[in-house]
């Protein structure tokens, strides 16, 4: 559904809580229709990024290793790497 999310399962170092609650923001707005995330709908949205970063961090938790990283880094670490290249 949500082919923009990143991967974050593999990850060398493990993916931080800022990538993760990152990742679980773009599944709120994509399921919810949101293009921002407006004053009256950011208390919803708010709960909701805590929630699925909350799973998500179980999840990855649980998950066996990967065999091999993903292709791709998170956002996050790709403007980082940017900024360092600066």
């Amino acid at each position: 559904m949500c082919r923009n999310i990143t991967p974050l399962r593999g990850l060398a170092p493990p993916a931080t809580h800022e990538e993760i609650e990152a990742a679980a923001l773009q599944y709120v707005r994509k399921v919810g229709s949101l293009s921002g995330v407006s004053t009256a709908n950011a208390a919803a949205v708010d709960r909701a990024v805590q929630r699925i970063a909350e799973a998500t961090e179980d999840l990855l938790s649980e998950l066996t290793p990967r065999r091999s990283p993903p292709k791709v880094d998170p956002p996050l670490r790709r403007l980082a790497a940017r900024g360092a290249d600066a």
